[in-house]
């Protein structure tokens, strides 16, 4: 088959491409291992059955302290990785407890970097990925943008900066431990920070800012003290162990164009420790507003209860306003001016057509191209969670969506490959979608 192919290409080039099991219910350790056991074999068996293949893992809280308090779950863990063909490289270490049939919202974002709950809970799973993770290589583990801007008062000065110090400290702490771990056992980890709307930290410039601002000040001055490092060591290993999970949804949500976004980063010195490859619900917004009830209509049914959904405007001369969540947005969907809407809904990949509405796929399949020009991280992760809750009508068996998913990515990198080789035209990846 084809894409077995392209994967073994992929892989070859030293790549590492998964999707994220936060898109199955389970909180605890048994039900995460379960769902392992039902879905990775057999999607092995079609991706990949010739090399092994990663898992982009996901750990509620109780399930990475039921792996900590007993030893014995992880050795049989490894074992199975081993008999299956299959290796654990990177991690989700955003949400922090329940994902799935209740109401998250803002939630996710608890609790928070100014939290030593969030410290302790990101160093535990830094500790399991370090036991799981192959020799020779890197492991990441994404997590929150310190905090979600709402629960603060923007007037309020003192609580931000209260906030943004507080946060510091846990992520500088973090840093120490995570060079000490490099020490014991020879395996590099890195938190990838992973900026979103409404996070504290929400695009490029912020985290540009944050890293100068707070960070490398900060960092380089408890590393110094703590680790007796010269200040040029305490520097590397912030770089090192503080990167960023670059969410291709997330930064689309920003209006962000990738290319622009990866030169910024790269020029400050940031790292992308991960590329979570993402696409968000686009809506073109037609200049007479009387005609998008229609539109108003689709979105209302994707404003559900579970995750949330924030919407940016973009207007005519290009400012955007941004919305806290779908719900609240409706109520301004005939604004004058407003031109188009990009909604934080994590959308399949594999078709860019929703009832009337489109996605953002256009950015994921420009940062698969970018990644063959300039590849600036090899950790790819397909982060497509809200199967639960999409409308009947585009929901599929999960197996065969995870699978579809995968097969979408692979053969846009193809594309890439070709595009670089001067190929001629050849068959579009979202034909997939007609399977």
């Amino acid at each position: 088959m084809s894409h077995l192919i392209h994967l073994n290409m992929f892989l070859d080039k030293g790549y590492h491409l998964t999707y994220c099991t936060n898109i199955h219910p389970g909180e605890s350790w048994n039900e995460v291992f379960q769902n392992l056991k039902t879905y990775f074999p057999p999607l092995k068996k079609e991706i990949s059955p010739d090399k092994p293949l990663g898992i982009g893992l996901r750990l509620s809280n109780k399930a990475s302290e039921e792996l900590q308090e007993d030893t014995s779950r992880l050795q049989e863990f490894k074992r199975w990785l081993q008999d299956q063909g299959l290796y654990v490289f990177t991690m989700n270490g955003f949400p922090y407890g329940g994902f799935h049939h209740q109401a998250v919202k803002d939630h996710v974002h608890k609790p928070d970097w100014t939290t030593q709950d969030r410290l302790d809970y990101t160093l535990r799973l830094a500790r399991i990925l370090a036991e799981l993770l192959p020799e020779g290589m890197e492991g990441g583990i994404s997590t929150s943008p310190l905090s979600y801007k709402p629960w603060l008062l923007e007037e309020d000065e003192q609580k931000v900066k209260a906030t943004y110090t507080q946060a510091t400290q846990n992520l500088v702490k973090l840093v120490a431990e995570l060079v000490k771990l490099k020490e014991e056992t020879g395996k590099i980890i890195h938190i990838d920070i992973e900026p979103e709307p409404d996070g504290l930290l929400e695009n490029s410039r912020e985290v540009i800012n944050y890293y100068q601002e707070w960070l490398l000040p900060k960092g380089m001055q408890h590393l110094q003290e703590e680790l007796s490092l010269p200040k040029e060591e305490a520097t590397e290993a912030i770089y090192r162990h503080l990167q960023l999970c670059y969410d291709v949804c997330h930064f689309a949500l920003a209006y962000e164009k990738p290319a622009e976004a990866f030169a910024k980063l790269k020029h400050a010195g940031i790292k992308i420790g991960k590329i979570q490859l993402s696409a968000a619900l686009k809506s073109t917004l037609p200049e007479d507003v009387e005609t998008r009830s229609e539109i108003a209509e689709t979105m209302a049914t994707l404003a559900e209860d579970t995750y949330l959904h924030q919407v940016v405007e973009k207007d005519k001369d290009g400012k955007l306003t941004q919305y806290p969540d779908l719900t609240f947005a409706l109520q301004h969907i005939r604004k004058p001016g407003a031109e188009e809407w990009r909604t934080h809904f994590h959308v399949p990949l594999f078709t860019e057509q929703y009832n009337g509405l489109q996605s953002t796929q256009e950015d994921v399949a420009k940062v698969l191209l970018l990644l063959q020009q300039d590849p600036v991280t090899q950790h790819l992760e397909v982060e497509t969670y809200t199967w639960e809750v999409l409308p009947k009508e585009i929901k599929k068996d999960l197996s065969t969506s995870i699978q579809r998913e995968l097969e979408w990515v692979l053969q846009n990198i193809n594309n890439s490959n070709n595009a670089e080789n001067g190929s001629p035209e050849h068959r579009r990846a979202d034909e997939i979608a007609d399977r």
